[in-house]
């Protein structure tokens, strides 16, 4: 597996993130074997968050695993807090109360990367340094980062926490573009040319941080997969185009799409199967063509300028 550095920061990750929000839908022998599979092929760069399952995943994920300091040290765990019932919350407080439940469920002494998920419009970034600084001083997380954060809201965090933002997650794919999109369509009067986001991939590139797709796969806000999707009829024709050309799965392009990107961001792929696994993995080894990640860019409907 291809690795990259994440963000500013010596910690060498692999190209492909293996998220776990859904690791709670396999019984025992199946995460066993998934996360076996998973550590097997290079990918030993976990994702969990502390809603995913009301926690369920992480102690599901440390089961399966019989976690231990040995296996611990070959595999890289990263979680996100701030999520609660019908609320944001980043509150000193809340932070270092949601990591200790996390360690406690992963059964760790430490996360090597905590997110923010989510922003908090309550944020008090002086709290967040605050914990930030304890949690780094304590050994509990070694480092830091945020999730679905526009630039500005990044700054005001780094004007107050010392330790330095090395990712950001964010939702992309083919067909959720638009940080992409914006960027070429620079003062026109279309649709693409809305910028929602704050220029946020200029951004990340500009300072060094890893943007992390979420929902690579999919269209709208959890609408569905795009993939062997009917209303997609142009872009699979276009994906299995290239995907035969390179004897691969049409699942591997999908991911090779955005590994093509100068930015060296790192999916996070949500699935299950361990199949569909080993073909995002497959990815790592694959660079599109200019031409190539055009044509299914525009496959997609998105109109160059």
């Amino acid at each position: 597996m291809r690795t990259i550095k994440l963000g500013t920061s010596s910690l060498e990750v692999p190209v492909v993130a293996v998220g776990c929000m859904r690791i709670n839908s396999l019984d025992k022998p199946g995460a066993e074997k998934f996360v076996r599979t998973a550590m097997e092929e290079g990918a030993n760069f976990f994702d969990h968050a502390d809603i995913y399952g009301g926690g369920e995943c992480e102690e599901i994920f440390a089961d399966a695993v019989q976690m231990n300091d040995d296996i611990r040290e070959k595999m890289i765990l990263q979680s996100k807090v701030g999520i609660r019932k019908g609320m944001f919350d980043f509150s000193k407080e809340h932070i270092l109360e949601s990591v200790d439940g996390i360690l406690k469920r992963l059964n760790t002494d430490y996360l090597d990367v905590l997110l923010l998920h989510r922003p908090d419009t309550l944020v008090e970034p002086e709290e967040v340094a605050e914990a930030f600084t304890k949690l780094e001083e304590s050994g509990k997380v070694r480092h830091f980062g945020v999730s679905n954060q526009k630039p500005m809201q990044i700054q005001l965090l780094q004007k107050y926490v010392k330790q330095p933002i090395v990712a950001n997650q964010l939702q992309l794919s083919i067909t959720n573009a638009n940080m992409i999109s914006n960027g070429m369509n620079v003062n026109m009067e279309n649709e693409s040319a809305i910028d929602r986001d704050g220029s946020v991939l200029d951004f990340c590139r500009l300072n060094d941080i890893t943007i992390q797709p979420w929902s690579p796969f999919q269209y709208g806000f959890f609408e569905g997969v795009f993939l062997d999707n009917d209303k997609f009829p142009e872009l699979n024709k276009q994906i299995n185009e290239v995907a035969e050309n390179y004897g691969v799965s049409n699942t591997t392009i999908a991911t090779a799409w955005l590994l093509r990107h100068p930015a060296n961001m790192q999916p996070v792929i949500g699935t299950m199967n361990i199949g569909r696994l080993k073909d995002c993995i497959k990815a790592s080894d694959i660079n599109l063509t200019r031409e190539e990640w055009y044509s299914i860019y525009r496959a997609a409907g998105n109109i160059l300028p």
